[in-house]
């Protein structure tokens, strides 16, 4: 027979086993994954396998193949230091890694980069929306003076001073009696740009039915997204970038996060209710692009998520909430493009030369 002591110890030790499986059950609750599928394919698409067309723009190879060579071009800026790629780096999530991108004489834009990738999707271009479409973001930081620094006309006297280029320009747009024009450049760089989309994230593999392609703690993240409201602002096949929202819904952030200075949409529209209104960002490959946010003053996405909580839901997000969706969004990242850097013509006689001089410190409102 047991003496009262041993059934005491063992009874003791089925007690804390009970509460250890009670704390256990409370940190991780059942997980209804036909319920969470169900929910995820009302609320999100999968990126699309099959490259997107630009309206009135037919991808071509020879339109794609010149517009690559034009993201990468850095004569296209007045310095010949700075190209599309300089703060759209296709090897850096397609951002620059910076708080707020650098360009002609070191100036500071306004605002951080928004990535490159899936930018297709997006309702319009740069934060507060300014750009309908990839051909109209494409031709602002060309011509920014805090950005690249050039002109439609440099840019042409550029290009047309290379044989190479004028022969790619008459075979990407064939009937056109002068086919290098600024319109062009644009056009060519929109189908580029089209192209450089993330299919196959192990986000997407769950969105098309494969079930075990995101874990239980993933899919806690994604469920607690779901229910605590970050759906609202970033859903559909981009998780974000569809619509325009205020910064700020329930507490502003500090000015250093939202400085007052920069209104968001209300420079484009003017209207009162578009103060400090962005257009949500997308969140696909979020663990690439830190830093965070418009002004790219928050580098952890821990810290990101706690002030959207605060900031958009009211609410301050425990650690394991926090954490859990977090590791829901790195379930965002998808396939990179391997975009092999194209030969680039070399100068010829006419092309003009580089111009290094510092411009005016001013800062414009064009970055972003």
């Amino acid at each position: 027979m047991k003496s009262p002591r041993v059934i005491a110890l063992a009874a003791a030790a089925s007690i804390i086993a009970t509460i250890a499986f009670a704390q256990d059950q409370t940190a991780k609750p059942t997980l209804d994954d036909d319920a969470l599928h169900a929910d995820a394919i009302n609320y999100f698409q999968a990126l699309p396998t099959v490259q997107p067309a630009p309206a009135n723009n037919a991808i071509t190879r020879e339109k794609y193949e010149l517009g690559k060579m034009l993201f990468f071009e850095p004569r296209l800026s007045s310095s010949h230091l700075l190209s599309c790629n300089t703060c759209h780096n296709l090897g850096m999530g397609g951002v620059d890694g910076l708080e707020t991108s650098v360009g002609h004489g070191w100036q500071k834009g306004p605002r951080n980069a928004p990535t490159v990738f899936n930018s297709f999707f997006n309702i319009a271009q740069f934060w507060d929306g300014r750009a309908e479409d990839l051909k109209a973001q494409a031709g602002g930081p060309i011509q920014a003076a805090v950005e690249m620094n050039a002109t439609p006309e440099r840019v042409l006297a550029t290009l047309k001073s290379m044989p190479e280029y004028v022969e790619a320009f008459q075979t990407a747009f064939p009937g056109q009696q002068d086919a290098v024009t600024f319109e062009n450049v644009t056009r060519a760089i929109e189908v580029f740009e089209a192209t450089l989309i993330t299919p196959g994230g192990r986000f997407d593999q769950y969105l098309e039915g494969n079930r075990q392609a995101m874990t239980d703690h993933e899919k806690q993240g994604m469920r607690l997204f779901i229910d605590k409201g970050c759906v609202s602002c970033h859903n559909g096949v981009n998780v974000g970038g569809a619509d325009y929202f205020p910064f700020g819904v329930v507490e502003r952030p500090g000015a250093d996060i939202l400085p007052e200075s920069d209104k968001g949409r209300f420079a484009v529209t003017a209207t009162a209710d578009d103060e400090y209104v962005f257009r949500s960002p997308t969140l696909r490959n979020i663990a690439l692009t830190a830093p965070y946010f418009h002004t790219g003053k928050v580098w952890d996405l821990s810290q990101a998520v706690e002030i959207m909580g605060s900031a958009q839901l009211g609410e301050d997000l425990n650690e394991q909430d926090v954490t859990a969706i977090v590791a829901f969004l790195g379930t965002l990242t998808g396939e990179q493009p391997q975009i092999p850097y194209p030969m680039l013509p070399p100068n010829a006689p006419g092309t003009p030369r580089p111009e290094l001089m510092t411009p005016a410190a001013a800062v414009v409102n064009s970055g972003g």
